[in-house]
């Protein structure tokens, strides 16, 4: 799956950001991870629209500030000049990405979203996940540059 994406395009792309070519990203916005992550919200409340009413301020609440919390912090992240505050950004979205992935689990557990809903909204995770852990990598790697020898 991640080879239809381009992966390794993608990440290349993104990356510009750590090594000051903005050439083509401006924004956060302009970030595919961002862009994902984004549709993973729409996703998210889309899903939570038909869980029971006694779970909006439960289950169907805490999905949608988590993925909400995943774009928020990338594109805050993005926003940061210091590569070690970027890459704490990154990671508390990670963070909320693994929360939302447990909270999905449990929302296919109690059967508010269908096995294929479900299927759907992991791979949509999994692909948000991808990007942000080549970011955090890829951003690690330019606040150690390694010397030529």
């Amino acid at each position: 799956m991640l080879s239809i994406l381009g992966f390794d395009r993608i990440r290349k792309y993104e990356l510009r950001i750590m090594t000051g070519d903005k050439s083509k990203i401006r924004t956060f916005t302009d970030l595919t991870t961002w862009q994902e992550g984004h549709k993973l919200v729409l996703n998210i409340y889309g899903a939570t629209e038909s869980f029971p009413s006694k779970e909006n301020f439960g289950l169907s609440s805490q999905m949608q500030r988590c993925a909400v919390s995943v774009t928020s912090n990338v594109a805050e992240g993005f926003s940061r000049k210091g590569t070690k505050e970027k890459i704490q950004f990154f990671y508390t979205a990670l963070g909320s990405i693994t929360e939302l992935q447990n909270q999905l689990i449990i929302a296919k557990d109690l059967q508010y979203v269908t096995l294929y809903k479900y299927k759907d909204l992991i791979d949509q995770l999994i692909v948000v996940q991808k990007l942000l852990n080549g970011l955090i990598k890829k951003t690690k790697s330019y606040s150690f540059p390694v010397p030529n020898s």
